[in-house]
């Protein structure tokens, strides 16, 4: 099989996976091509999520490196499994390839964690509010573009619905809330959309007000991704120049922290609905 040229976010997980597990245990590439029975090229391009690795072959691999986390080893091999494609591929040449990994990202998880400091969810906005949101994109995007990206995120919201529905914490800024992307009339809606949400079983909103002060990180969006298993877990976020994924353990403790300090001075569950009910009420 031809190496990949443009491997997806999770291809390459599952490769750096690999490459971490190899590497803890002491064996070379050399010794892991002769065990896989592959050329040593082929180890480097697994590694990088440009070559797949079949299920048989990863279990091996586990196998000779003493791991003793069943629950991950069957988590990597679930990801090594052939042929999986998700809605996000109808996608593939339409849209840029981060937003369809940010899609897979959600689609594998199996609870989000997520702040927001200037801008509403992505998994909560309405379609006006996320209409208004791309117009905003420098240089602006044609109109068939933008009803292509409105599409695929109103198909992203479907993680939080149905009977597979994923836990969801989204941790929200007075100063988001605040903003009117698409006017008042679009805001208020908004604002009542993410009311309605809030009482959904799964989705728990909290705000946080200007008079919680600082916190760390202010200004991302961060959205903490877990995966089957807490090795497995994923930060995404959002920059200027496109999205970033980090699954680095240092990395992953640092936003943990983050989350858990602005999750601590956001209002409750319960006064964060009011604070919504008022500011709806003030518009």
């Amino acid at each position: 099989m031809a190496a990949r040229t443009s491997p997806t976010e999770r291809q390459k997980r599952l490769g750096y996976e690999v490459r971490r597990m190899r590497t803890s245990s002491g064996i070379s590439a050399e010794s892991a091509s002769s065990l896989l029975g592959v050329d040593r090229s082929k180890i480097s391009n697994i590694e990088s999520g440009k070559r797949p690795i079949s299920p048989e072959r990863l279990r091996a691999l586990a196998a000779h490196c003493d791991s003793a986390d069943d629950r991950y080893v069957e988590a990597l091999t679930e990801m090594a499994q052939p042929g999986q494609r998700g809605w996000w591929e109808g996608y593939r040449s339409s849209l840029p390839p981060a937003l369809l990994d940010i899609a897979e990202l959600e689609a594998n998880s199996v609870g989000m964690r997520a702040a927001y400091s200037m801008h509403m969810p992505g998994l909560l906005q309405t379609s006006e509010h996320a209409m208004a949101v791309f117009r905003m994109v420098i240089p602006q995007l044609p109109e068939h573009k933008i009803a292509l990206r409105l599409a695929h995120r109103m198909e992203r919201q479907r993680v939080l619905d149905g009977p597979d529905a994923v836990p969801y914490l989204g941790i929200v800024h007075e100063a988001a809330l605040r903003m009117r992307f698409g006017g008042r009339t679009v805001a208020r809606a908004q604002l009542e959309h993410l009311l309605q949400k809030s009482e959904q079983e799964n989705i728990t909103i909290l705000v946080l007000p200007f008079e919680a002060g600082a916190f760390p990180g202010a200004g991302q969006t961060v959205l903490y991704a877990e995966g089957a298993v807490p090795r497995l877990d994923t930060v995404q976020i959002d920059n200027s120049h496109g999205p970033d994924f980090l699954y680095e353990e240092t990395q992953l403790a640092k936003y943990r922290a983050h989350l858990d300090w602005m999750e601590r001075i956001a209002l409750s569950p319960t006064d964060s609905r009011a604070f919504l009910h008022e500011m709806v009420r003030q518009f």
